[in-house]
């Protein structure tokens, strides 16, 4: 058997051409997981005899010479928040627990038609709530670069299968950083396209103006390949944007002369040192590679994560009120149906989920409408504005992706406010709805991985990988 690649172009082609078998591929990764799974916990579930089976379907295909997808015998694992048609889908909560959906996400539909085969779900913090994936009901993951350390979250588990080589790609979805964040932290490719680039149809929501769905992968080629093929206009969510897939794949040989750089001149506080010297060497990378460096503000940024804990809490109480016992899901059985509803809720959700249940219902609630979330709906477009003028002088913007590099366990579980701050250079372009991005570029304290991170405008997805391909090569 021939070497199997480690991109996700690499196997694809090297299927398509019977250098290997898809089989050949999805038995090496398999065994993979087997081999340190137990260590890292990056899955809810492994599901390995369909995955074998859908392997043994594409090889029967390409014997026979019939067409085969762009990604066919790909291994890809599946954030467990997105709907797997007859596959549990439990968002690492107890209230969803067993849970099988009747469809899949359309972004699962595009992956199989592709021909990427799935071969797991995978952890992440309760309902998408967290920067760690410590809040799982089923058990964190670990870093598979330290085990000692928090691989970020909340798609926790997707970074790490990547990191660790159980898939060659995966899926997460990102409300407040939770696809960059981690990929960050474990040193691999994370992308968060434009608000409605990707359909988020089978995606279970957390806030639902700021949710999105992007791949993980270890090379900037693989995350352009995965984000054309499941962008894309979807009729089934009534927020996809009514453009094509954009052509990314082509663009990441053009280079960044005569692009603008954009560094912020007011970058908020709580980077560490090290995270700070990896961004100074991209921009002078950047700057050798022929791009101009100019100095943008965003004086609203500051205030970007009180609204964003404003904002993601009170969408997410009104999305999770259909967690009641009745319709779906577990149930506590009791003698009325109030007290049904209250023990089910109690029982089912973590502490982190009620926690930012009740801060959303405050926020919410009479009296307190227009003084907090009314505010926070202000600021967030008092940033957009920000982001707007920046963008006119700047094609992208570069900042850390985290504050720090991956932190032990318990490090911040006690303090819910120093794990909010983890978000600090993510959450704005979620409130803005642009696209962002996270490139591994060296390593920080203790030789663990830092991200830099890309942001864009509104489909400015092609600049961003532009940007991100001369920073790989340069890393």
């Amino acid at each position: 058997m021939a070497a199997i690649p480690t991109t996700a172009s690499g196997i694809a082609a090297a299927i398509a051409s019977k250098q290997v078998t898809a089989r050949e591929v999805i038995d090496s990764y398999l065994a993979q997981i087997t081999a340190r799974e137990t260590d890292i916990h990056a899955f809810n579930l492994v599901t390995a005899d369909a995955a074998r089976a859908h392997a043994d379907a594409i090889d029967a295909d390409i014997a026979a010479g019939r067409p085969i997808g762009p990604l066919a015998g790909v291994p890809i694992a599946i954030k467990d928040n997105l709907c797997t048609h007859g596959v549990e889908t439990t968002c690492s909560s107890k209230i969803l627990e067993g849970w099988k959906p009747p469809y899949d996400a359309t972004v699962v539909s595009r992956l199989r038609d592709a021909g990427a085969i799935m071969v797991g779900k995978t952890n992440l913090d309760e309902f998408a709530m967290g920067s760690s994936t410590e809040n799982s009901a089923f058990g964190p993951t670990r870093n598979p670069l330290d085990t000692s350390r928090v691989p970020g979250g909340s798609s926790g588990g997707s970074a790490a299968a990547v990191a660790a080589g159980f898939a060659a790609v995966s899926l997460g979805s990102d409300t407040g950083g939770s696809i960059r964040q981690p990929a960050a932290l474990c040193g691999v490719v994370g992308v968060k396209p434009t608000y409605g680039l990707v359909s988020r149809y089978g995606l279970v929501a957390f806030a639902s103006s700021l949710d999105q769905i992007g791949p993980f992968s270890h090379s900037v080629a693989d995350a352009a390949l995965l984000t054309e093929v499941i962008a894309g206009h979807d009729p089934m969510d009534s927020t996809s944007i009514p453009k094509p897939a954009p052509s990314l794949v082509s663009v990441l040989g053009r280079g960044v002369e005569g692009m603008r750089i954009g560094r912020v001149a007011d970058l908020p506080e709580g980077a560490d040192a090290d995270v700070l010297a990896r961004l100074d060497a991209a921009f002078i990378a950047l700057e050798k590679a022929g791009a101009t460096i100019v100095d943008v503000k965003l004086p609203s940024l500051s205030y970007a994560l009180t609204a964003y804990y404003l904002i993601a809490p009170a969408e997410a109480s009104s999305n999770l009120a259909r967690y009641d016992g009745v319709r779906y899901g577990n149930r506590v059985a009791a003698n009325d149906m109030n007290t049904m509803y209250a023990d089910t809720r109690a029982a089912g959700f973590g502490d982190e989920v009620k926690r930012r249940i009740m801060l959303g219902t405050y926020a919410l609630s009479a009296g307190y409408y227009d003084a907090y979330y009314g505010k926070a709906l202000k600021v967030r477009r008092l940033i957009s504005n920000d982001f707007a003028a920046a963008y006119a002088n700047a094609d992208v913007i570069l900042t850390p992706t985290s504050p720090t590099v991956a932190f032990p366990f318990g490090a911040k579980t006690d303090d819910p406010l120093t794990m909010y701050l983890c978000d600090i250079f993510t959450i704005p372009t979620n409130l803005a709805g642009h696209p962002a991005m996270s490139v591994p570029f060296g390593t920080g304290q203790a030789n663990m991985p830092v991200g830099v991170q890309i942001l864009a405008p509104t489909l400015g997805e092609e600049a961003m990988f532009k940007v991100a391909a001369v920073l790989e090569s340069a890393a």
